[in-house]
């Protein structure tokens, strides 16, 4: 989940990451993108296809097979962007959520929790969307939501049924030959690393976790990372020395990017 909101041109070169991305991984027949690999994450707005980087981080949903085709011609590796932890009034399958699995608002509008607990309603589910994703031809997916119970959800969720679900999450996405990205949920890492091929972060600059992610790092798996409201350079040094691979957006997630 996207966290809501609870110098010179010389410090922004010596804070610059490189763009250049090393050679990808495969593991167990999926990719696995490996520390440093550049990204563009775009959830809104028109798609930019123009941003030179290896690896696009889009919605699911919101995009044919055409466009991960077009992608793929230009070399690039696409994420498949879906929500699985929170329900979302505009989805087309959202009528399919029975009303006993939905808990309060995480936030954003026409968004709520999950009963993550309700794996029997919920694994049909999650396994019609990675059906989606496969179908589209994506490389990998970022389920989003991944860290309820450490949210006002309305369930009493706890650590244990957190790590049930993220590890039925990241299996459902390997039987499918999808790599699968953690998504937050730092406290869980040296739990999780293993069961997931890369990490995607939000503001752990900002809340001084950054290093919580090597885990990842040590693994040689990408953590990519963005901050919302922390100028490049209070962070991009960070990041060069952690090998996240880090850039600067708006709480949007349209096509404006400032890469470390």
């Amino acid at each position: 989940m996207r966290r809501p909101v609870l110098s010179t041109a010389l410090l922004l070169l010596l804070a610059g990451c490189s763009s250049s991305p090393p050679d990808d991984g495969e593991a167990a027949g999926h990719w696995q993108p490996r520390p440093g690999t550049a990204w563009q994450w775009q959830l809104s707005g028109r798609l930019d296809t123009s941003v030179d980087v290896p690896v696009y981080d889009i919605d699911g949903f919101d995009h044919p097979a055409s466009t991960v085709a077009a992608l793929h011609e230009d070399g690039r590796k696409v994420i498949c962007y879906l929500s699985t932890g929170a329900w979302e009034d505009f989805r087309p399958d959202a009528d399919a959520f029975p009303e006993s699995v939905l808990g309060e608002g995480n936030g954003w509008e026409g968004e709520r929790w999950l009963d993550i607990r309700a794996t029997d309603v919920l694994e049909p589910l999650m396994a019609e969307r990675l059906d989606m994703c496969r179908e589209k031809g994506f490389d990998a997916v970022e389920p989003d939501n991944m860290d309820g119970y450490r949210n006002e959800t309305g369930f009493p969720l706890t650590a244990d049924d957190q790590l049930r679900y993220n590890r039925l999450i990241a299996r459902l996405a390997h039987d499918r030959g999808l790599a699968v990205g953690l998504k937050n949920d730092l406290d869980q890492i040296p739990e999780l690393v293993d069961d997931f091929d890369f990490a995607v972060n939000e503001q752990c600059a900002q809340y001084g976790e950054c290093a919580d992610n090597k885990p990842f790092i040590d693994a040689d798996k990408a953590v990519f990372h963005v901050e919302y409201e922390l100028p490049t350079e209070r962070f991009c040094p960070e990041s060069r020395a952690l090998r996240l691979s880090s850039m600067r957006k708006e709480y949007e997630l349209g096509a404006e990017r400032q890469a470390c």
